[in-house]
């Protein structure tokens, strides 16, 4: 049966014991590698497309998205408590729900983690060449060296995203080194981001630029725009979804975490709360100090942004200083009311800090792969770890090829919207793992429950599937096209590769007596 193949917890414990990652991690660090991802991706990239979805309503978007993140990281730190080890929700569902969905979880994640990558190093891209290069340096880069195709959804003349590409082999390189090195790079990235990011508050907030006004009218495009529309309030916080990520990779750390019952949890509802206030605060500043509205198409229907229409609209002199048509946003804002050097300040805080939460998404892909590897539903030749650097160097490198390819012929915004497409599937699915967990092995250890699971459970798989059907259609297409490549995959390799359908189950040589942890969590 396709469906029959469920992986005991005892046996995931034991694969963990028998091809380990090594444990450097506290929940410090953890915190720090979720606030690491979390911010930056939702407001130095996509502050401007989601302006350019909901417009004022880009606040209402944040507080849509990070209501229904804050019921799925409930569910994820109980999850993460019971099974401290690399995989995240492809772990969680291969204990619950079987192989086959778990391959479908595990597939589906390349979308959360490798294109959303992909879409912050565009990002960075956009504060490098803006800030670094062109205002403080006075070398302009030619826009088909820095940008998309336009047939691809780029802007005109656009060739090829060429700093997008180099971060990208830099970050892969950087992780190659080291989990331990990478977490003590990823630390001092969040000090320089957190304080930019006040800076910026503290300069808007107050300003006499401030004006009210500005967010007459609040919903330009209402909440609902329209099953495959991506627009409207609702279409916003589809969009913005993929910068809450950060929670999700912290769990994908699990296996090389220090007492990961205890740490796992709060790196994840830690990292997610103090990161929420951020967007809320720095979208008001912004959109209250030079405006948030929309361009608008025919119809009176904001054009789609990344889309080849609107970036015709921004080529235009009426619209090259709003903020849905910049790259740099935050930056721009500061320029505008005054603050010009602060602004190149803290574009060169995005051009350094921004690095930090692609380095956390390929982490976290690796980490996927890593464990889909071990379990042989991928050749287990890409799980080899490293004899010195100690980690999956493999599958670092192929992983940063892909991260490269995305971020060098497609715009941000579109990639953004793919990647949200795999994240709820995947935050759908956790939800319901915890649940039959929860029937199914009620007496195992968790260090974390899920409060009211009766009532947190189907709301977080209600939010995942009602953004999902907000998201643009190209964007749903994609996620299914993508789903239907993987279960080919699965059928030609995966099925009869896998370890566990070949009968090699690693609790059948591990005597794990109460389901305690491996060695070295407590």
């Amino acid at each position: 049966m396709i469906f029959g193949r469920i992986k005991s917890l005892e046996s995931i414990l034991a694969t963990a014991e028998r091809k380990s990652l090594h444990r450097t991690l506290g929940a410090f660090q953890l915190t720090l590698f979720g606030i690491g991802c979390v911010i930056g991706t939702g407001i130095f990239v996509l502050t401007a497309a989601g302006a350019q979805k909901a417009g004022p309503g880009l606040m209402l978007a944040f507080a849509i998205a990070g209501a229904i993140c804050i019921v799925a990281a409930l569910c994820y730190a109980e999850i993460a408590s019971m099974l401290p080890v690399a995989g995240s929700a492809y772990t969680y569902t291969y204990a619950s729900m079987g192989e086959f969905l778990a391959w479908t979880v595990g597939w589906a994640l390349v979308l959360e983690y490798a294109v959303a990558a992909s879409a912050v190093c565009v990002g960075w891209s956009g504060y490098f060449t803006g800030t670094i290069l062109d205002k403080s340096l006075g070398i302009h880069l030619p826009v088909w060296l820095t940008s998309a195709p336009l047939a691809l959804g780029g802007v005109p003349g656009g060739f090829i995203n060429l700093p997008a590409v180099c971060i990208a082999a830099l970050i892969t390189w950087l992780l190659m080194i080291g989990t331990t090195e990478s977490a003590r790079v990823n630390a001092v990235l969040v000090a320089i981001k957190v304080t930019a990011l006040t800076a910026f508050v503290i300069l808007t907030l107050p300003s006499d630029r401030f004006d009210t006004a500005n967010f007459n009218p609040f919903l330009p495009a209402g909440v609902f725009g329209g099953f495959g529309t991506g627009v409207g309030a609702v279409g916003a916080a589809a969009t913005i979804f993929f910068a809450y990520v950060g929670f999700d990779a912290v769990s994908t750390a699990a296996e090389e975490t220090k007492n990961p019952q205890r740490n796992v949890p709060i790196g994840l509802i830690g990292s997610l709360l103090f990161c929420t206030v951020f967007y809320i605060l720095v979208a008001a500043g912004a959109i209250g100090t030079i405006g948030g509205q929309p361009v608008m198409g025919p119809g009176g229907i904001p054009f789609p942004a990344g889309s080849e229409e609107l970036a015709r609209q921004c080529a235009l002199p009426q619209y090259s200083e709003a903020l849905v048509c910049s790259k740099e946003a935050l930056a721009h804002v500061l320029r505008t009311i005054g603050w010009s050097n602060v602004g190149n300040m803290l574009g060169y805080a995005a051009g350094f800090a921004l690095p930090s939460v692609i380095l956390i998404l390929m982490f976290g892909q690796t980490r996927i792969f890593f464990v889909m590897s071990r379990d042989g539903l991928l050749p287990e030749k890409l799980s080899a770890v490293h004899p010195r650097w100690k980690t999956p160097y493999i599958m670092t490198a192929i992983t940063g090829a892909v991260v490269a390819i995305g971020a060098a012929f497609f715009p941000v915004g579109r990639l953004a919207d793919w990647a949200n497409a795999g994240t709820l599937y995947a935050f759908m699915m956790v939800a319901i793992c915890v649940m039959i967990l929860r029937r199914r092995a009620p007496d195992v250890v968790r260090s974390f429950r899920t409060p009211a699971l009766w009532l947190i459970g189907p709301a977080t798989i209600a939010g995942t599937i009602f953004l999902f059907f907000n998201l643009d259609m190209m964007s749903i297409m994609v996620f299914t096209g993508w789903a239907a490549l993987g279960v080919v995959v699965y059928l030609v390799y995966g099925r009869s590769a896998s370890r566990l359908g070949r009968g090699m189950d690693d609790a059948d040589d591990a005597d794990l007596g109460a389901l305690q942890p491996p060695p070295g969590t407590l």
